[in-house]
């Protein structure tokens, strides 16, 4: 009797040791999970110590901000006086280029033909372009911009297409460098004499290109007498952008040229930075 008895009671053993087994089973996945977001917190904490104080955002690139910030109206550029000694018959006023901008890019034609009858004619062209380069954060400052493109013109009036006899030389006294080249060209007109000017002033490029022609048997104009009056005309329109600038872009002192061949800006412009783009300028009209 006391077998059975022992016997009946097992079952109601077994239950508490299971329960004390699950119970024991199911607190370890808990412990671990503990563990292990302890682990990865610690770890975290452990990276953003070590990660340094300099870790935020680095500041974004600056540029000299550019010295003139706009254009004269270039059919204006030019006095009376000398528009009547290049342009005879041209008349008061010129015929204005296309541009998107005028402030940044802009340029004026004019032409005469001086007819003689039957002892033929004289002919002249004149025309000159103005573009002004910003100061671009991507691009560079609008000076250095300005000699890279300076340097561009040159290069293509001394390789223009069916050019002959060729000759180039600095010019002085015209904004901080300036480039004569003078070559002929024969056209089914006739022969044309060319010359062009090319000349910087801070960050706009100015560009005066001057032909002549004797047509219908007049003679050839005199080549020197040509570059004297090209000459004439880029050093008035470098004036006339300076002037449009006002007396202090004019009076800006400028430094002596770094090795490099640009120049250095006073320390009391350099704080002047700029770093918005700016749109870049169109051909030449």
């Amino acid at each position: 009797m006391q077998r059975r008895a022992q016997r009946a009671d097992q079952p109601k053993q077994r239950p508490s040791r299971l329960n004390s087994v699950l119970a024991g089973a199911a607190a370890v996945p808990v412990m671990l999970i503990a563990a292990g977001c302890s682990s990865d917190s610690s770890g975290a904490d452990a990276k953003a110590s070590e990660s340094p104080a300099s870790a935020s955002a680095s500041p974004s690139p600056t540029v000299e901000a550019a010295v003139y910030a706009k254009l004269p109206e270039p059919c204006k550029v030019l006095s009376k006086k000398t528009l009547e000694e290049l342009v005879p018959e041209a008349g008061k006023s010129g015929k204005e280029g296309n541009s998107d901008d005028v402030s940044v890019r802009a340029g004026c034609s004019w032409d005469s033909l001086d007819n003689n009858g039957v002892k033929g004619s004289q002919f002249r062209w004149l025309n000159v372009s103005l573009l002004r380069f910003e100061s671009d954060a991507a691009r560079g400052a609008g000076e250095q911009r300005a000699q890279k493109h300076y340097s561009k013109q040159v290069a293509d009036a001394k390789s223009a297409d069916g050019a002959k006899n060729t000759k180039s030389e600095q010019v002085t006294g015209t904004g901080d460098q300036a480039t004569a080249v003078r070559y002929d060209l024969r056209k089914k007109e006739g022969a044309f004499k060319q010359q062009t000017v090319v000349a910087r002033v801070e960050n706009v490029v100015v560009t005066v290109d001057y032909n002549g022609a004797g047509l219908a048997g007049d003679k050839s104009p005199d080549t020197d007498d040509l570059m004297k009056a090209a000459q004439k005309a880029a050093k008035e329109a470098v004036a006339a952008v300076t002037k449009a600038n006002g007396a202090d872009a004019a009076a800006a002192p400028k430094s002596p040229k770094s090795p490099s061949g640009s120049s250095s800006k006073p320390s009391s412009k350099s704080s002047s930075k700029v770093s918005a783009s700016s749109k870049s300028p169109a051909k030449k009209s």
